[in-house]
């Protein structure tokens, strides 16, 4: 927990509101995730105050925030949100899934009211943080946890990967074709539950090679905007050049849900290889880009130039996020 001088604080939260008006999306983010970055009720408390704006981009990116943070105090928000059904459904299901994230057993009988929600990606969501929730509770979670096989990522995912073996980041030597391609069959298969679908999805993570890369982009075929969504999502954590020329193809895919471009256009904004950055301005510009997307490549392009500008944090730290919101 980083403890911050109360003034900075006011002064994040001048600039996550956007008290002035004239404070940019891209920085916002970066004063979100200085926020996240607290990891304390202050940082609970400012994040919530941040859902009465017009932005649904921002908003989805509030909730996945309150989920990580992981704190109990988040809760009351984060089901307000998921039972406003006026809420743009990418905001809704972000909640359901930050709900999961925290993982109290008492969300449980919030999540299955909406198992019959009338958009899918939020039933789907529902099911997917249920089914995680009684894991994290369950003696296989335990038991993991216990073998202290690090994991290479610091996100508290929707879903656990599917075996002990590949929990962490398993061995060059433990990692096969065949396995690989029996990871795959259980991704695709529309037959098994989204839970263990997911399963299979952060253990291909986990490996992280060109061949587990491939496997993840034959997901994005799948009719689910939340499945696909989450591909986009691992993509932009594995930070591989491999992924690129899928995610251009679902960025530059005006019939794909806006959901999942918004997120592919966010993967490869932290990707930052130089061949995307015309297809992120592109796409900011243009006057058929819906608008979640033109503001996920806004911030898309934040990110690029911050990955290639030598900078070590994109938070940037307390004092340049703070300092925006007083200049503005």
């Amino acid at each position: 927990m980083v403890a911050v001088a109360a003034d900075e604080l006011k002064a994040l939260e001048e600039c996550l509101l956007n008290t002035s008006g004239k404070v940019p999306l891209h920085v916002r983010f970066r004063a979100l995730f200085t926020l996240k970055g607290l990891d304390n009720d202050e940082a609970v408390d400012i994040i919530s105050k941040g859902f009465d704006d017009p932005s649904a981009l921002l908003k989805h990116e509030l909730a996945y925030c309150l989920g990580q943070l992981k704190k109990e105090s988040a809760l009351p928000k984060l089901e307000a949100v998921l039972r406003d059904t006026a809420e743009d459904p990418m905001v809704r299901h972000e909640a359901a899934e930050a709900i999961g994230a925290i993982s109290s057993k008492g969300s449980i009988p919030v999540l299955e009211e909406f198992l019959k929600d009338s958009e899918r990606a939020v039933r789907e969501t529902c099911e997917i943080a249920i089914a995680k929730i009684q894991w994290d509770h369950s003696e296989e979670a335990k038991r993991q946890r216990e073998a202290e096989n690090a994991v290479p990522y610091t996100s508290i995912d929707p879903a656990p990967a599917t075996s002990k073996l590949l929990a962490g980041k398993p061995k060059p030597e433990d990692i096969s074709s065949e396995s690989i391609q029996a990871l795959q069959a259980q991704l695709v298969d529309t037959k098994l539950p989204l839970f263990e679908r997911y399963r299979a999805m952060f253990a291909l993570r986990n490996i992280g090679t060109a061949e587990a890369v491939d496997a993840l982009a034959s997901g994005f075929a799948d009719d689910s905007a939340l499945f696909k969504h989450e591909i986009a999502f691992i993509f932009g954590q594995m930070l591989s050049p491999h992924s690129v020329p899928a995610l251009l193809q679902v960025l530059q895919n005006a019939s794909e849900s806006d959901m999942v471009r918004h997120e592919a256009a966010e993967a490869l904004g932290g990707i930052a290889t130089p061949e995307v950055l015309p297809h992120l301005r592109e796409w900011m510009t243009r006057e058929d880009s819906p608008q979640v997307v033109r503001e996920s490549c806004q911030v898309a392009i934040d990110m690029w130039e911050h990955e290639n500008s030598g900078e070590f944090q994109y938070a940037n730290g307390l004092e340049t996020v703070a300092n925006v919101s007083v200049a503005a």
